[in-house]
């Protein structure tokens, strides 16, 4: 078989930074202003065209497929950026549990105070995904 079959053994996951946060914020506002611009063209005709629906393999709640690999020990537990390409413009990010269980988070600050970067949000999530 083509060895390019196989899952790679190459890092499929990155970790949530304030980097992958402005990226976010920037594919946001790139996608609005392309909605400005089809207003007062066919809109119907774009908007069926750029839907985008979620992978149903991926999920909140459900495990992580094998086709993505083997997660990293240290990534376990871990804000991560979402893989699923649905969310590349929703402010979310995606942790995965030591089962492969993927639960989805809100990057906005929870109660106007804890921004996802906050250790106190960190150990909160850690929280509740464990099993």
């Amino acid at each position: 078989m083509d060895p390019s079959f196989w899952a790679s053994e190459t890092n499929n996951f990155r970790r949530f930074t304030p980097e992958s946060l402005a990226a976010i914020e920037e594919r946001i506002a790139n996608k609005k202003k392309e909605q400005v611009k089809v207003k007062g063209k066919n809109k119907d005709e774009e908007a069926e065209k750029d839907k985008l629906t979620p992978q149903l393999d991926l999920k909140s709640c459900k495990t992580l497929p094998s086709l993505y690999g083997d997660i990293p020990a240290e990534l376990i537990g871990e804000p991560l950026e979402d893989i699923d390409p649905y969310y590349s413009d929703h402010k979310t990010f995606m942790v995965l549990s030591k089962r492969r269980t993927i639960f989805r988070f809100t990057a906005t600050s929870a109660l106007f105070i804890f921004d996802p970067f906050n250790p106190v949000r960190k150990t909160a999530i850690k929280i509740l995904i464990h099993s």
